[in-house]
């Protein structure tokens, strides 16, 4: 009689698991493919600079759309404006989700190892040798000539190669902090460092650098940044003039990590397909147009992908 009551304790018991049982074991598994994330989630993470003008910046002022998926911590689409912007707004649109932006520190974007706190960086990346083992660079979105920058009424430096041993602003761990190293290196291009041994004074904001140049002081003889970059601040009322031609020119690409612990190749594919198709229809080319006011797109539509090796 007693086992027989255990028997019956034992399969009330079980009965009673049984539904949570049937849960655990019909539930999703966790999803390992990126791209199938993104989209069952309904929105992408753009990682971006939120002080960068023409390519990106922050709106003050805007409100949130009521409906957004983006987080709290997270940007909605009408409080960034730029270049880059828009290509990351344009990106999300054709995959069929909502664009959220955040807003990590240069240093943290180059590092790498994102985990799953923003899906990819649009934010006028070059293609380096070197970010090509932490980053997978899709089809490059547009090109970036390079230039040296020194304030308005200094005389003393008629061509790049008189900066040699003077004090040049660049971008913390950035292609043109690179370049003044010497240690530059762009696939598919032949480098040329035509200033020596350059004393370089790294910002993590370039905008305070060449706001630090156009007050002069004595703090910087020249700044080296992209050359739009250059150009807006000086639209933007800088006292700055460009110093010669672009010292060099890079091909943008958005950025990927490579070291996410998800399967990245659908994601980076598809981008690649979509950054493609966008220089196909137009749409690069005419955002080029609205902020440049010069097409440096469609040379970066005709770069040839395959030369990575990074895309099967």
């Amino acid at each position: 009689m007693i086992v027989k009551i255990f028997r019956l304790l034992v399969l009330v018991v079980w009965l009673s698991l049984l539904p949570a049982l049937t849960a655990c074991n019909t539930s999703p598994l966790p999803i390992s493919d990126s791209l199938e994330r993104i989209i069952q989630r309904g929105k992408l993470v753009i990682a971006t600079d939120p002080v960068y003008p023409p390519q990106s910046a922050k709106v003050e002022g805007e409100i949130r759309p009521v409906n957004t998926r983006c987080s709290p911590t997270e940007f909605t689409a009408n409080q960034f404006t730029g270049f880059d912007v828009d290509v990351a707004v344009e990106l999300a649109r054709r995959l069929g989700v909502e664009p959220c932006f955040a807003t990590p520190y240069w240093d943290q974007i180059t590092a790498g190892n994102w985990g799953d706190h923003w899906d990819i960086h649009v934010g006028s990346m070059s293609i380096t040798s070197e970010r090509m083992e932490i980053f997978y660079f899709p089809q490059p979105y547009y090109t970036s000539p390079s230039a040296f920058f020194v304030q308005q009424d200094d005389d003393r430096f008629m061509q790049p190669a008189d900066l040699a041993g003077k004090k040049i602003g660049v971008c913390l761990d950035c292609s043109y902090q690179y370049y003044l190293e010497g240690s530059l290196e762009l696939p598919g291009v032949e480098m040329d460092f035509v200033v020596k041994d350059p004393i370089i004074v790294a910002y993590n904001d370039e905008m305070a650098a060449l706001e630090t140049l156009s007050r002069g002081r004595g703090r910087l003889d020249a700044i080296l940044t992209a050359e739009v970059s250059g150009a807006d601040a000086i639209h933007s009322g800088m006292a700055l003039k460009q110093l010669g031609e672009a010292a060099y020119n890079t091909y943008v690409s958005v950025a990927i990590d490579r070291r996410n612990n998800r399967n990245q190749l659908p994601f980076v594919q598809k981008i690649n397909e979509l950054i493609q198709e966008m220089h196909r229809d137009g749409f690069l080319r005419e955002c080029s147009l609205k902020y440049y006011g010069i097409d440096l797109a469609t040379a970066a539509g005709q770069f040839d992908i395959t030369r990575l090796g990074q895309i099967p």
